[in-house]
């Protein structure tokens, strides 16, 4: 029996942590992709600077009812923008209908007093463009009549749409965007989404140097 435990010590036990590390880093190393070649959004825009191209981008279609979009962009702001906009890459995109633009002019300067901003882009369009970027992410979810979506979505820096296949909270286990009006779900499940594609950057960047020092 005491060779018995000393075997299991020496050999079983570690492969038997080898094997549960090894899942672990397998599902914390990959976010699945549900949507390829989402349409970029500039498009949209005559500002070529905001693009999705070589950025990871949280992307919120916010409507033209400022008084139910207010509380989604100032919990989007606090739970996730405050976390990243200071990391590479990293941008938060506002779709807005074009006639609401003065009248999100104060939100956005309230944003503004005790956040630095500069990662934020507010993009202003019509109806149909709207439609056709919300439509290209291929969800199962609509725009409202006031073109306001609750939910928020990752776009990778290849454009397609991130998210989950194995959720817990939905009927088919996948997990498309993340309920701006839930402090819970942007803390406990975006927040940790972010951070799976943060470690895929890095793990790529270092396999890109490895190969580097190898040639």
């Amino acid at each position: 029996m005491k060779k018995f435990w000393v075997l299991f010590s020496l050999f079983i036990l570690p492969l038997i942590f080898y094997i549960f590390l090894s899942k672990g880093i397998y599902k914390y190393a990959n976010l699945p992709i549900l949507t390829e070649d989402v349409q970029n959004v500039n498009e949209l825009s005559k500002d070529a600077e905001v693009t999705f191209n070589n950025k990871l981008t949280v992307v919120c279609f916010l409507g033209n009812e400022l008084n139910t979009a207010k509380g989604s962009m100032f919990n989007l702001n606090q739970t996730i923008y405050k976390r990243y906009y200071q990391k590479p890459y990293f941008q938060i995109v506002a779709i807005i209908p074009k006639e609401s633009k003065e009248a999100y002019k104060e939100s956005i300067a309230e944003l503004s007093a005790f956040t630095d901003i500069s990662q934020w882009n507010f993009i202003y369009t019509d109806k149909t463009d709207i439609n056709n970027l919300f439509n290209s992410f291929n969800t199962p979810f609509s725009l409202n009549e006031a073109l306001y979506s609750e939910n928020a979505y990752i776009v990778d820096m290849e454009l397609r749409l991130r998210g989950r296949k194995d959720d817990e909270d939905t009927k088919d286990g996948k997990l498309y965007g993340y309920n701006m009006k839930s402090v819970a779900t942007l803390k406990n499940k975006m927040k940790d989404d972010i951070d799976i594609i943060y470690y895929q950057l890095k793990k790529s960047a270092e396999k890109e140097k490895r190969r580097k020092r190898e040639i």
